[in-house]
């Protein structure tokens, strides 16, 4: 079909803003990375955007060959591995028991949590129910506080409905008890639903530091996000890093006072940011597909 010029100009504004929208995105990124590969002393007197201009591997050494990051990382993949395991089994279970409308008490527990969706008591009685429960200052403040998202089970207590009853009704006639239709009907059809919401999951847990700055004050138990926290408001690198510092990676380069404060706080953005980017092209066919599940009626 030919485009009318009023329809044509609009395609443009719309290209134009995306592209601006896709710059606005990007170049942060690229900038902090043209900062982690630059030679610090040398970024700080500016004109550093795109591309290193003195390019370095120092603030990488560093950063990776420190004990306190590598720990904080175990940490983060962790209680992202077990958070996003955990979650999705427990949101399925629930949105599955919810999805029978025989259920008894259903609409009752519904709506209970419903209300704990829309109404929170606040930071500080939380603080004292962890505290009550043992799990302030433990590894486990990360994954069971976390373990039920409301609005994930909602959405698949939604996906699920959208299965044709027909299809798990005769799987009951057949003999199937719940779990066996949960295993065999239920998980292989909620596969890109499951994909999504592990995904934002995942990247939830990975991406949270406040778990870590107000429920734990071992060092040893902080994740990553946590750390780069602590760093973002450090003066010098010694108040976090203190005598684990590479000094190794240091010596080997020329250059001993090449390294500043800010190229090492790129430098573990850029560690931080980078493992969790790398799943999204392994699940964007499952995570497109699960979003749009649903929006189309026919």
């Amino acid at each position: 079909m030919r485009l009318s010029k009023s329809e044509k100009i609009g395609q443009i504004i719309i290209v134009v803003m995306l592209a601006l929208l896709c710059v606005s995105v990007i170049y942060p990124f690229l900038y902090m990375m043209a900062i982690s590969l630059n030679e610090g002393s040398d970024a700080a007197k500016g004109g550093v955007y795109l591309f290193p201009r003195s390019f370095t591997l120092i603030n990488y050494e560093i950063v990776l060959g420190n004990e306190v990051i590598r720990h904080s990382y175990l940490i983060t993949i962790a209680r992202t591995v077990i958070g996003t395991i955990t979650g999705l089994i427990v949101t399925l279970l629930v949105a599955f028991g919810l999805s029978y409308k025989g259920l008894p008490m259903r609409r009752i527990i519904m709506t209970y949590i419903l209300i704990t969706m829309l109404f929170s008591g606040g930071l500080v009685p939380f603080y004292i129910q962890l505290n009550n429960l043992g799990l302030v200052n433990t590894f486990w403040v990360y994954i069971l506080p976390g373990m039920f998202s409301v609005w994930n089970m909602f959405v698949m207590l939604k996906f699920i409905q959208g299965i044709p009853e027909a299809l798990i009704e005769s799987a009951e006639l057949d003999g199937a008890g719940p779990l066996r239709t949960l295993l065999q009907i239920i998980i292989p059809l909620s596969k890109p639903m499951l994909a999504a919401l592990g995904l934002f999951t995942a990247v939830g847990h990975w991406n949270d530091w406040f778990s870590g700055a107000f429920y734990v004050t071992d060092q040893s138990l902080i994740p990553v996000q946590t750390f780069l926290q602590q760093l973002l408001s450090a003066s010098d690198l010694s108040a976090i890093f203190g005598s684990n510092i590479n000094q190794e990676a240091i010596a080997r380069n020329s250059m001993t006072q090449s390294t500043t404060l800010m190229s090492i706080k790129m430098t573990v953005v850029m560690v931080s940011a980078l493992p969790i980017l790398c799943v999204y092209p392994f699940l964007q066919k499952y995570f497109v597909k699960g979003v749009l599940i649903g929006s189309v009626k026919g």
